[in-house]
């Protein structure tokens, strides 16, 4: 085995609402089946077992999901998986293989939804697609992420989410007119993926729910559909008047001001003062009332037409003072500003902690911190069980206790490879 014997953990939550209700969650008593790797299936049950779903993960056996050696490692595994896979039942199974296929099917068919993110044709190749399950499992919600969605000419192409964060049309406008455009140090693509996974699942659950035959039905997500859902009013006003929203840096076009500006310390404050009202504050706040006053900057249409020169007065009065005095004057000013957080001040910062974004898992007797996931639920809230398993942890309580294989059958099983 590649991997350490983590040592299974109650969060530790500093959230109130969590603190109040440790029982009844959501999707208690329904059973997913993950058939996935990296980060969009995977991230998607996630969030089904961080508010109650049991969650079975089938992973390779031997290596296990490749996250598991992805970036920052100690002690041989991925300081993000204990993270991506909290609340997880770890099987192995090889689904390369017939007899694998046979345990996969099985656990299928004890399940009530499936996650996967295998390109679209690959689970049906395997006779495991959503036509084969619902034979003998008909209620089965089958979530299904990929790249470019099951059907359509790019359904076969490798999705990658860098490439889908490009053709959904994030990468067009994130940047500055004329360069690169640049890429945010994050898997977007996947994690919003994920996410629309969920909300589908969800709603066909409701769906499934108010069904006399109970029916499931098939997820489709794709990676650049869930970025292209991100794109506000980009349709429309081009239909409608032909305008093609470009990048256009650290500002918004057509709102003004809103922007990043450099303090006397070196950091950067993101400072939104678009509204009427809140710009004529902000200009007596930065002693510029000249401008509050000029009636050419009374609307939004008007201060557009002088962005440079409102860009300039603000960022001269930001580079005069550190940034935290830059905040405090715009706190008291009720100007909406705010400090670039790096994970140091997040963890520092006494709001995310009042909030509970934080919980604590115990990983080979030392604390490890991993983030919370949203939303907050105030009568039954989601919460870590216990971090990322090791590779197979939960074979013999999956395939025997759950399947009824034998203890023999299951060391057949594993000196030939299977799981």
């Amino acid at each position: 085995m590649a991997v350490r014997q983590t040592t299974p953990a109650t969060a530790s939550v500093s959230n109130p609402m969590m603190d109040k209700k440790k029982g009844e969650r959501p999707l208690d008593g329904y059973r997913v089946l993950e058939m996935g790797q990296l980060l969009a299936g995977p991230f998607a049950a996630s969030v089904l077992g961080y508010f109650g779903a049991e969650v079975i993960k089938i992973e390779p056996p031997g290596s296990g999901d490749p996250i598991r050696t992805w970036r920052v490692m100690k002690d041989g595994v991925s300081l993000w998986w204990h993270s991506l896979g909290r609340n997880k039942k770890s099987v192995t199974i090889d689904l390369r293989t017939p007899r694998g296929r046979k345990i996969a099917r099985e656990l299928a068919l004890k399940s009530d939804i499936l996650i996967e993110n295998f390109r679209p044709g690959t689970l049906e190749k395997w006779g495991l697609g959503p036509a084969d399950l619902w034979k003998d499992n008909p209620g089965l919600i089958y979530g299904r992420i990929s790249g470019y969605g099951q059907d359509g000419p790019y359904a076969a192409k490798p999705g990658f989410a860098s490439v889908c964060e490009g053709l959904g049309g994030l990468r067009y406008v994130n940047g500055f007119p004329g360069e690169a455009p640049v890429r945010p140090n994050l898997s977007i693509g996947d994690t919003l993926g994920g996410i629309h996974c969920v909300l589908g699942v969800l709603l066909a659950c409701i769906q499934r729910a108010k069904d006399p035959q109970r029916r499931g039905q098939v997820i489709d997500a794709s990676l650049y559909e869930s970025v292209f859902n991100l794109m506000e009013g980009v349709v429309p006003e081009y239909s409608g008047a032909g305008v093609v929203r470009e990048p256009s840096g650290s500002t918004l076009t057509g709102i003004v001001p809103t922007n990043t500006y450099k303090c006397r310390d070196g950091k950067f404050v993101i400072i939104g003062g678009n509204g009427d009202s809140i710009y004529k504050r902000l200009m007596e706040a930065i002693g510029r009332t000249d401008l509050g006053e000029d009636p050419r900057m009374a609307n939004n249409a008007g201060r557009v037409v002088h962005e440079k020169e409102l860009d300039a007065a603000i960022g001269a009065w930001t580079s005069s003072l550190d940034s935290a005095r830059v905040l405090d004057v715009l706190e008291k000013a009720v100007v909406p500003s705010g400090p670039i957080y790096s994970v140091v001040d997040m963890l520092k910062d006494p709001h995310f902690n009042a909030r509970g974004l934080f919980e604590e898992v115990q990983v080979n007797g030392e604390a490890l911190k991993i983030p919370a996931m949203m939303p907050f639920l105030s009568a039954t809230p989601g919460r870590t069980d216990w971090p990322g398993a090791t590779v197979g942890q939960h074979n013999d309580e999956v395939l025997g206790e759950l399947l009824g294989y034998s203890s023999d059958e299951r060391q057949t099983l594993s000196r030939d490879g299977v799981i």
